[in-house]
C-alpha cells in the first residue's frame, strides 16, 4: 500500500510553523532576488523580515527556511542603478559581506528599503517614497522592534545567569530541520520507509565529529548515497570530486536541492516512528570537530 502524501500546509499553519522555528515577529515579506558573496547569480526566494533577520524560503509555502541573514549590523543600504524596467536594486553592506537584492518592482523595492532601514536604524527613514498607510506601518514596526529588543536584552540577562553561554548560542543557531541524530543504517531505513517525507537527511558522521548527508535517488532504480560534510573553521566542505565549501549547514542543504533542480528534498517530519529518534529541531546537538573519517 502506497504511503499517502502529506496534505499541503494551510496559510495559518505555515505562519505558525515559521513563527515557532524563527521565534521572531514578522514585519514584512515578499519575493526577493538575492545574490550573496561567493554566488555568481541571483537566487529567487520568498523572503521574510523577522526582527533584524532576513529568512529565505524556496517558495511561499515552505515552512522551513533554507538560509538567513542577520542585518542588525548593517553599515549602509546602497541603491544601485538598474537598466531593467520596474525593478529596484540595492546592496546591503555588512561587516563581513555585501549582499545584493533585487525586487520585482520599484514599489516593493521602496517598501523593503523602508522596513530594513527602520529595524536596523531604529528610526523611520524620511527619504522613502511610500503611501501614508505604509509609513504608519513603519512606525508600528518601529515600536514593536524597540519593545522586542528591550525584552530580548532582559531575557538574555536572565538566561546568562541560569544557563551556560554556549547553550544560549546553540539556541540562536538551530540546525536544519532535516538533521536527525541517527546512524547511516537508520537514515537509510527512514528514507526507504517514508519516501513522501523527503529524500535527504543530514546526520552526524560516523566519527561523531563531522556531518554526513544521506540521500535516496530514483533514476532507473532507488539508490542510497552518502556524502561527508567536514567542519573547516567556521565553514563546511562537502567532499565531492570538486569539494564545495559553504558558510553554514543551511547552505549545504540548499546546494543539494539546487544542484538537483529540486529532485532532492529535505526529509522532514515531527517525529520518527521507525527509529524512535526525535528530530533535532532545537540545535542542541553536540559540536562536531574535524576528522576525515568515512561518512
Amino acid at each position: 500500500m502506497m504511503a499517502k502524501k502529506p496534505p499541503k500546509p494551510a496559510p495559518r499553519r505555515i505562519f505558525q510553523e515559521r513563527l515557532k522555528i524563527t521565534a521572531l515577529p514578522l514585519y514584512f515579506e515578499g519575493f526577493l532576488l538575492v545574490k550573496r558573496s561567493g554566488y555568481q547569480e541571483y537566487e529567487h526566494y520568498w523572503t521574510e523580515l523577522r526582527g533584524t533577520t532576513l529568512f529565505f524560503y524556496t517558495d511561499k509555502k515552505s515552512t522551513i527556511y533554507i538560509d538567513k541573514l542577520d542585518i542588525i549590523d548593517l553599515t549602509c543600504l546602497a541603491e544601485q542603478n538598474s537598466t531593467e524596467k520596474n525593478c529596484a536594486k540595492f546592496t546591503l553592506v555588512l561587516p563581513k559581506e555585501e549582499v545584493q537584492l533585487k525586487t520585482e518592482n520599484t514599489e516593493s523595492g521602496e517598501e523593503w528599503r523602508g522596513f530594513i532601514l527602520t529595524v536596523t536604524e531604529l528610526s523611520v527613514p524620511q527619504n522613502v517614497s511610500l503611501l501614508p498607510g505604509q509609513v504608519i506601518k513603519l512606525h508600528e514596526v518601529l515600536e514593536r522592534e524597540k519593545k522586542r529588543r528591550i525584552e530580548t536584552e532582559q531575557s538574555t540577562s536572565v538566561e546568562k545567569e541560569k544557563e551556560p553561554t554556549e547553550d544560549y548560542v546553540d539556541v540562536l543557531n538551530p540546525m536544519p530541520a532535516c538533521f536527525y541524530t541517527v546512524s547511516r543504517k537508520e537514515a537509510t531505513e527512514m528514507l526507504q520507509k517514508n519516501p513522501s517525507l523527503g529524500n535527504m537527511i543530514l546526520r552526524p558522521g560516523s566519527d561523531s565529529r563531522n556531518y554526513s548527508i544521506t540521500i535516496r535517488q530514483e533514476i532507473d532504480m532507488p539508490r542510497i548515497k552518502h556524502y561527508k560534510v567536514m567542519s573547516v573553521g567556521q565553514n563546511y566542505t562537502i567532499e565531492l570530486e570538486k569539494p564545495v565549501t559553504l558558510p553554514n549547514l543551511f547552505s549545504v542543504i540548499d546546494y543539494f536541492v539546487k544542484e538537483t533542480r529540486g529532485n532532492l528534498r529535505p526529509f522532514i517530519c515531527s517525529t520518527d516512528e521507525n527509529t524512535g529518534q526525535e528530530p533535532n529541531m532545537e540545535g542542541r546537538s553536540e559540536k562536531l570537530k574535524k576528522n576525515p573519517h568515512i561518512a
